[in-house]
């Protein structure tokens, strides 16, 4: 640790001095009585003032824990010698919070062992890294203080908190592998599909006796299969409106992390394309191993800005499988993905466009000069729109403050309409 004198010590020193020079030039002994205390507060000082030793183990009940939580920060402390004064700091990244405060201050006896709890509360998510400690040691008559750094910094991942959905977007085409998703083939499952003549090779479980003494002869119930579905979740990472500690590109991670556990949940393959100034991707795969690998990607997505032309082609093909649900969540601020997206709908993708509004974060006063300005580019924006709508790509509106479910029924609404037509 580094060792620093204080101010006290040169003030001491200096009125020591000035006594002793002031008898011995006046040859009378109460200025060098008035020093002596300061003297022999210096000489004690020297004599008490050792260098403690001591050693601090910083630990977490937890690695990982969900926005909101709390979790308790385990300090532990061990003397080899006494410390008189012991000052602690706890080095906390924006995001989380301690109750009471990270700062504590305490006295150790030589060989004492002591265990210090914080409680702090993740209010954000994201990787973070806790601590080390930070300490100030200083002497009985504090003269001097020694100060440095003691632990390692410990790693936390704060996961986003999650929606409740309802009900999800069901794919237009679903793949070969099996599910929770009913499929619009036929095949074997338990969802009814249809009535139809016997064929040799059928099984007789599946002869709907009832509808064989109607008609004198035998027929087969059809049944439409239980399959799963390819969903890729691409995020826009190319801009993103900031204010005030909100954010368009948090909520994209939000809506990413609430879609993703629940396709996961109901056995689909998930997959996950970071379209931005940085490139980042997961093929899509099921299970739990999955949801965690979304889950860190997501806490290390940022914003990236970059004036380079990308465009699907750069991703890797399997990143983007046949018949795959491609959710897209964007604050539709870039060209270059509006361009992107036109080009996976072109490909015969089924597209969805979720398009978390900014607007809230833009909005001017009223009758303020902005107003106007504001005004275009909302046109603009509605533009945009339309050229999606023109190819019979669905796009819904996500506003700040509206639960996430609201969107996505309004897909399902519009695919139940067009669907006739």
């Amino acid at each position: 640790m580094t060792r620093f004198t204080s101010a006290r010590v040169a003030a001491y020193t200096a009125l020591a001095a000035a006594g002793l020079i002031a008898g011995l030039a006046l040859g009378r002994v109460e200025p060098v009585a008035l020093a002596a205390p300061f003297a022999l507060a210096l000489v004690a000082a020297a004599m008490l003032g050792h260098e403690p030793r001591f050693s601090a183990h910083l630990s977490l009940g937890r690695e990982r824990v969900i926005e909101g939580d709390e979790l308790t920060v385990t300090i532990e402390l061990v003397a080899e010698t006494a410390v008189e004064r012991l000052e602690l700091l706890l080095l906390l990244p924006e995001g989380l919070s301690a109750h009471g405060g990270p700062a504590r201050a305490l006295r150790l006896r030589a060989g004492e062992e002591r265990t210090l709890e914080l409680t702090l509360r993740c209010e954000h998510w994201g990787a973070f890294a806790v601590g080390p400690l930070l300490v100030r040691a200083g002497d009985v008559l504090g003269f001097k203080s020694w100060e440095g750094e003691l632990g390692v910094a410990e790693p936390l991942r704060v996961y986003p908190s999650e929606e409740t959905l309802l009900t999800l977007v069901p794919p237009l085409e679903t793949q070969v592998f099996a599910g929770n998703q009913v499929s619009r083939a036929r095949g074997e499952g338990i969802e009814f599909a249809d009535l139809r003549q016997w064929r040799p090779g059928d099984r007789i479980r599946r002869v709907n006796w009832r509808a064989s003494a109607l008609r004198g002869e035998l027929w087969v119930n059809e049944q439409h299969p239980e399959r799963n579905t390819d969903v890729v979740l691409f995020l826009d990472t190319f801009a993103e409106v900031r204010m005030e500690g909100r954010s368009s590109h948090d909520r994209v991670i939000r809506a990413a992390a609430t879609l993703g556990h629940a396709y996961l949940q109901r056995k689909d393959r998930v997959g996950l394309v970071g379209f931005g100034g940085v490139l980042s991707w997961l093929l899509p795969e099921s299970g739990s191993r999955q949801l965690y690998a979304i889950a860190d990607t997501l806490l290390t997505s940022d914003i990236v800005h970059s004036y380079a032309l990308r465009g699907v082609d750069v991703l890797p093909p399997r990143t983007l499988p046949p018949k795959a649900l491609v959710l897209a969540l964007t604050p539709l601020l870039d060209e270059r993905t509006a361009g992107a997206l036109l080009d996976l709908r072109a490909r015969g993708y089924d597209l969805i466009v979720v398009e978390v509004s900014p607007s809230e974060l833009l909005a001017p006063e009223p009758d303020s000069p902005g107003e106007l300005v504001y005004r275009l580019w909302q046109l603009s924006r509605e533009a945009l729109r339309w050229r999606y709508e023109q190819v019979g790509v669905p796009v819904v509106t996500w506003h700040e403050g509206m639960p996430l479910a609201a969107p996505l029924e309004e897909v399902n609404a519009f695919r139940h309409l067009a669907r006739p037509a």
